[in-house]
């Protein structure tokens, strides 16, 4: 057994001795040995004081960055200069009635070498009398509110200053779940600040309005105040959604759920800005209720899923089309509501199972186009042409 050992010994060191002298160039086994030598990148730095001396290992020189980390800086460099950090003053009353000053902060982003700007209506609040801007090189603009559109919580402001990169505008129709995104912004008041995350979702939510956001972008990005109105971009820099809100359970900070409005709806509303002066939302002017299941069996609805029309706005797009309100009072719990109006299952075709349908479908259209509407008037199928009538503040 031992002659075995002694034996095994000497072949593996003839072979070692072999392999360095016969097959592997003079000099390779040593830069084997620098290569994977933790102390081939650093050195020993020795400073001395009251204290006593202090031998620190340092890197020689700066690691590579990988491809993650060079996409990740390439975004920032590309995406910064056209982030703005906005400051709107109001002027409050305190309890003598000395006029009190109060700042509020957001972001915004550059579109234009013309200046313009797009930000969320509560930022600015649509009437402070001074909004400040303040580009990533530090200097400051006084700013003018150029339009505001309270249902989609957007406003688009105007500065006069040289050199300015405006962003580039991605298409917000196609993004998928799961997708890398970065938010660029001012949280808490620190400028220039970057967050990653993906997209977690697409759904419909309530903006800080109450009205409904369509398609909203949620995403696991670091949100939190400060961030409002500045933009969420994908991996190649390109703006998809305004960061807009989060959903923080009561506290001021992220909690890692934030929504963006779809960088679609914001251009939409900018070419009527630019055609009109204003939003030209377009309406069906009724007040919907929901329909489901259970409430379709009750009333005894030809269909499980739908929008009842409760009322019909006098004058408005439904009333001109002749579309039916509702004729008998009736109560959902402690909610009045009116039954025995018109039934609308579809909207060119499209399903329609919640007033959030219908406004998904205005969002696609203006003031003044024709679209069908299907209904059921009591069991009678119908397709009634609406030509859309512009909408007040919360109209549906």
């Amino acid at each position: 057994m031992k002659l075995r050992r002694v034996l095994l010994v000497v072949l593996l060191i003839g072979g070692f001795y072999y392999l360095s002298n016969h097959l592997w160039p003079a000099g390779s086994v040593s830069a084997l040995v620098e290569q994977y030598s933790p102390l081939k990148n650093s050195s020993f730095v020795t400073t001395s004081g009251p204290l006593g001396d202090f031998q620190l290992k340092v890197a020689s020189a700066q690691p590579a960055y990988d491809t993650e980390e060079q996409n990740n800086i390439a975004v920032y460099k590309r995406v910064l200069p056209s982030v703005v950090n906005i400051t709107s003053t109001t002027v409050a009353f305190d309890f003598f009635y000395g006029q009190v000053p109060q700042q509020g902060q957001g972001s915004g982003f550059i579109l234009d070498k013309q200046g313009h700007i797009l930000t969320n209506n509560h930022v600015v609040d649509g009437n402070s009398p001074r909004i400040e801007v303040q580009l990533s090189d530090k200097h400051k603009y006084k700013a003018m509110v150029m339009g505001i559109d309270k249902v989609h919580d957007l406003a688009l402001l105007q500065i006069n200053a040289p050199n300015l990169h405006p962003v580039e505008l991605a298409n917000s129709n196609n993004l998928q779940v799961g997708q890398k995104v970065f938010a660029i912004g001012n949280p808490f008041g620190l400028s220039g600040t970057m967050t990653r995350g993906i997209i977690s979702a697409m759904r419909s939510v309530r903006g800080p309005t109450g009205s409904a956001i369509d398609n909203a972008i949620q995403t696991d990005a670091a949100i939190n105040p400060g961030n409002s109105g500045g933009p969420l971009l994908n991996s190649q820099g390109q703006v998809i959604g305004i960061n807009t809100m989060i959903a923080s359970n009561n506290a001021d900070q992220s909690a890692g759920i934030g929504f963006a409005i779809p960088i679609n709806t914001a251009r939409a509303v900018l070419e009527d800005f630019a055609k009109y002066g204003h939003v030209r939302r377009p309406s069906l002017a009724i007040v919907p209720l929901e329909i489901g299941p259970d409430l379709a069996e009750q009333i005894g609805l030809p269909s499980d899923y739908g929008v009842l029309v409760q009322h019909v706005t006098p004058g408005g797009a439904a009333d001109r089309a002749g579309l039916h309100g509702g004729t008998e009072r009736a109560a959902l719990g402690n909610t009045p509501v009116m039954l025995g109006g018109d039934f609308i299952v579809a909207i060119d075709g499209q399903e329609i199972t919640s007033a959030q349908d219908i406004s998904s479908v205005m969002n696609a259209h203006k003031a003044g186009d024709t679209v069908v509407v299907t209904i059921f008037r009591g069991r009678r199928r119908l397709d009634v042409k609406v030509t859309l009538s512009e909408a007040g503040s919360q109209a549906v």
